[in-house]
């Protein structure tokens, strides 16, 4: 679920209807109202949390790159380079589980054992209600965008 709500947030940023800033600002505001921040919590929560966030975007754009290289051209890869990126992806998946596990003690030293869960809940949360818009207002296809984009020019 994470990978495909990770490539559909991609995605979804790379339509003009939801750039990437709109989705940020979206999910400042559900966490931020999740967790009833303090000023002073909020003040050294975010700069932790977004370092979280740059880092496990880079796993994922690394886990998509393989995917898509494996999708394209798995009928021409050899054996070897197929375990090759298996490996890698499990590798990626092994650091992503490891960044977690730093950020939780990052957070323990910010947030009250309450707002930690709380955080995990709100984040899972807030994947459901981005899956839900996106079913219920799935993005134009990459055709009607071009056509947007060559219209406002």
């Amino acid at each position: 679920m994470v990978l495909l709500l990770a490539g559909m947030i991609q995605f979804i940023s790379a339509q003009e209807d939801m750039p990437a800033e709109r989705l940020y600002s979206y999910r400042v505001a559900f966490l931020t109202k999740r967790l009833n921040l303090t000023p002073d919590e909020a003040q050294r929560f975010w700069p932790v949390y977004n370092e979280l966030q740059r880092k496990k975007n880079e796993i994922q754009k690394e886990r998509t790159s393989i995917l898509r290289k494996v999708v394209q051209n798995e009928l021409n890869m050899s054996e070897k380079e197929l375990a090759e990126a298996g490996d890698r992806l499990v590798s990626l998946e092994l650091q992503d589980a490891n960044l977690t596990a730093e950020y939780h003690k990052k957070f323990r030293e910010i947030l009250s054992p309450v707002k930690v869960v709380r955080l995990y809940e709100a984040e899972s949360q807030y994947r459901l209600v981005l899956l839900n818009e996106l079913r219920k207002n799935p993005p134009a296809p990459a055709n009607q965008i071009q056509q947007r984009r060559l219209r406002n020019n």
